[in-house]
Parts: structure tokens; C-alpha cells; sequence
């Protein structure tokens, strides 16, 4: 694709089209929330639903000609369905974090009281931090994981449940690197009459594939992104019993929303499709394994990894330890320059800032679907290993940018015809 149509009406957009697609072609993508879609989905994104208004649902729309967007949103909920097994699916989220708005304002009113994970141990903006608008809406408290293992501590989750008595208990996390047992959350939630929202924003791919377990028939309400380990047109999803789901649909639309961004929903139904066939479960395995072999690799190199490793898609790297005068910030930067793309993050016990912190968190999806296995990964965590331990050394960073260059040449993203997971 290069961008002639654009590249007519307004060259700078096209240059930086272009100049985005080969930094995606000739870097490592290691964010754990980012992921490479198909062309199917891409060219679903880009398709001329972008041009179609259809507020409301499939069959009950307040526009007229939305025949095709009634169909293309009815593929994406019977896929979804299939996927997750849900009773209710909702698909028109714009993201996460939308979806998470509309089960709050579906069930919760001002002031009413949200339990969820501390953002620094891994928790979510949307789950209560007071710069987001749970935090302003609703009166919050947050657990913690317990600062020896890294763990949830279900336990004293359960404990601040009955003490703090909140309406909703939030689960799932944006850097948790275990498994999540959510029968233990429904028992904390249950302990304080509370419902119970699971959002697997990073893992619905995971727990698609059966890789991990799922919060489906267990939590009240389920919600996730479309777009990381799933794959999916970029958006959100909410999933829940049928006894919920007038309530949900009024609060997405028009409760947060206005119309649907039908040409993501359409993306969204080609990536749940492509994660309906058998190749998708290898995929899913494949990047646990991935991420198990790049924590074990970066252990090895005396790196502490919050909770010990990972059950997940990805690390959380503590540098405190094996490099107290290295930042997130700094190993991040660095990292950048010789290709690799993951992010500084917060870590339990945080002694820096949010904006300077003290860990890293890479994540494998994108890594996988160009064709990863253990052996390269590991071969990443070595690379990681010399910059981060040599952060000024021109002549390591400069071997460093040749080894991601040869990893990107051996595992080229969309210029051959196998670089993605086969779905056939």
C-alpha cells in the first residue's frame, strides 16, 4: 500500500503513512497492548462504512440504509459469541475504556463506591484513577498486589471488600503478569453484594484461545479491547447475562456514545472470524510461550522480573535491583534507538514517578504474529539485556540496531505471504 490516493491530495499525511509503515516493518513492537493486524482487517477499517451513520442497533436504527451495517454488526456478535461464549454482546465500544464507562453508568450512580486494582500495581486508568472520570465520579479504593510475590492477594482483596463495601469490584489488569483467578474476585465481590466487572482488555485473545481462563459466566460483566491480543479492528466489547443486556445497550448508545464507528465494527468482524479458525489457538499458545522464554531469558541475565515471570502475554521488569541508576524512562529511550518498542512502566512499591519510573513492561503479541518463537525471543532478551546495561555506549547500541535489523529481515511483517499466522 502506498498511499497514492492520499499521497494526491496531501503528501504529508502520505509520508508519514508511509514513514509509519516501514518503522512497523523495521522495528520490534514489544508494547504489550499493541499487536498487527491482518490486511483483511486493515482493509476492513478502511472500507466506505467509515462513510455510514447508524445510530442504535442492528434492526432498530435511527437512519435509513444501514441494511449492510445491520449485517456486518450481526457477524461480529454471532463471532463474538462464539469466541467468548457470552449470553449479550455488544461490539460498538470505541475502545477499553468506553466500555468500561458503559457498564458504570449502566449499573452504577455518581458517588457510588468502585474496588479495583492501585494503578502502580498494575491496575487501569479507567478503573479509578482520580485524573480519569471514575475517579471523579465515583468514590474509589483500590487493592494492591501483595509486594513480596507480586501477587493478587485474593485473600485481602475479599477482606477489603466486606470492609470497604463497594458496588462494583473491577478485575483484570493492563500490567498483571499471572494468570487472573476470577472465581476468587466473584467470591470478594459476592462477600459485599457487589457485581463483579472483569475487563480482559489484554487478554481477550488469550482467553479466546482457551489459554487462559475466562471471566464469562462467572463476572456480572466482561468487557475488553478488540485490537491487542484478539487482533481485531481496533474498539471495545462488552459481554454480559441477558438480564443485563437492555441496560448495557442504553448506555452505550446513547448513554456514551453517538453512532458506531461501523468500519472498525466491520474490522472487528473479520479479526474475530480469523480467530474462529484452529490456527488461532497455536497463535495464542505461541505467545504465552514467547513471553515465558523472553522473562526466563531476561532472569537469566539477572533482570527482576515482578511475581518471579509470567502465565501472560507479558514481563514486567523491575530494574531496581540489577540497575538501580537506570530508569524505565532511560532503558526505554535507549531500547527505542536500536528498535525495540515497549514502554516504561510503574512497578509494586513504586520509589520514582509515573512519568519517570522504575520498570518496563514488553509484551509478545506482536512479536509472535511475525512469526516468533522461543529462540528468537530469547535472542531479544539478550539484545534487550546489552542496551539496557549500556545505555550511552554508542558502539553496543549501534550492534544492538544491526541484530534488530536482521530479526525484522527474518521476520518481515506484511511483504511475504506467511509473515502472519496462516487462517486458513
Amino acid at each position: 500500500m502506498g498511499y497514492e490516493q492520499v499521497r494526491d491530495t496531501d503528501p504529508a499525511v502520505a509520508d508519514a503513512l508511509v514513514g509509519e509503515r516501514q518503522r512497523q516493518e523495521d522495528t520490534l513492537a514489544m508494547i504489550a497492548s499493541e499487536n498487527h493486524a491482518s490486511e483483511a482487517v486493515l482493509e476492513a477499517q478502511s472500507s466506505e462504512l467509515t462513510n455510514k451513520y447508524a445510530e442504535g442497533y442492528a434492526g432498530e436504527r435511527y437512519y435509513a440504509g444501514c441494511g449492510y451495517a445491520d449485517e456486518i454488526e450481526e457477524l461480529a456478535i454471532e463471532r463474538a459469541r462464539g469466541l467468548w461464549g457470552a449470553d449479550h454482546v455488544n461490539v460498538q465500544p470505541h475502545s477499553g475504556t468506553q466500555a468500561n464507562m458503559g457498564v458504570y453508568l449502566a449499573m452504577l450512580d455518581p458517588g457510588d463506591r468502585i474496588l479495583s486494582l492501585e494503578l502502580e500495581h498494575g491496575g487501569h486508568l479507567s478503573h479509578g484513577h482520580p485524573a480519569n472520570f471514575t475517579g471523579k465520579t465515583y468514590e474509589v479504593e483500590q487493592y494492591e498486589v501483595d509486594p513480596e510475590t507480586g501477587y493478587i492477594d485474593y485473600e485481602g482483596l475479599r477482606e477489603h471488600a466486606e470492609s470497604f463495601d463497594p458496588d462494583i469490584v473491577v478485575s483484570g489488569y493492563s500490567a498483571y503478569p499471572r494468570e487472573v483467578d476470577f472465581e476468587r474476585i466473584q467470591t470478594a465481590a459476592d462477600a459485599a453484594d457487589a457485581y463483579h466487572l472483569a475487563d480482559i482488555a489484554h487478554i481477550t485473545g488469550l482467553v479466546a484461545a482457551g489459554v487462559h481462563e475466562s471471566p464469562v459466566g462467572v463476572a456480572d460483566f466482561v468487557t475488553g479491547s478488540t485490537h491487542k491480543t484478539i487482533r481485531a479492528g481496533r474498539g471495545g466489547i462488552i459481554m454480559c447475562d441477558e438480564e443485563y443486556a437492555d441496560a448495557i445497550d442504553a448506555a452505550v448508545f446513547p448513554g456514551v456514545q453517538g453512532g458506531p464507528l461501523m468500519h472498525n465494527v466491520a474490522g472487528k468482524a473479520v479479526g474475530f472470524g480469523e480467530a474462529l479458525t484452529p490456527g488461532f489457538e497455536e497463535y495464542a499458545r505461541q505467545v504465552v510461550d514467547n513471553a515465558e522464554a523472553l522473562g526466563e531469558r531476561l532472569k537469566e541475565h539477572g533482570f527482576s522480573l515482578v511475581s518471579g515471570g509470567t502465565d501472560t502475554h507479558l514481563v514486567l521488569v523491575d530494574l531496581r535491583e540489577s540497575h538501580p541508576d537506570t530508569s524505565g524512562t532511560v532503558a526505554e529511550e535507549a531500547l527505542e534507538e536500536v528498535g525495540i518498542v515497549l514502554n516504561k512502566n510503574t512497578v509494586p512499591g513504586e520509589t520514582r514517578s509515573p512519568f519517570n519510573p522504575s520498570g518496563i513492561r514488553a509484551g509478545t503479541p506482536a512479536l509472535t504474529t511475525r512469526g516468533f518463537d522461543e529462540d528468537a525471543c530469547r535472542q531479544v532478551a539478550d539484545t534487550i539485556y546489552r542496551v539496557v546495561d549500556n545505555p550511552d555506549d554508542e558502539s553496543v547500541k549501534a550492534e544492538a540496531a544491526a541484530e534488530v535489523s536482521d530479526l525484522c529481515a527474518e521476520f518481515p511483517l506484511y511483504d511475504r505471504e506467511d509473515a502472519l499466522v496462516d487462517f486458513e
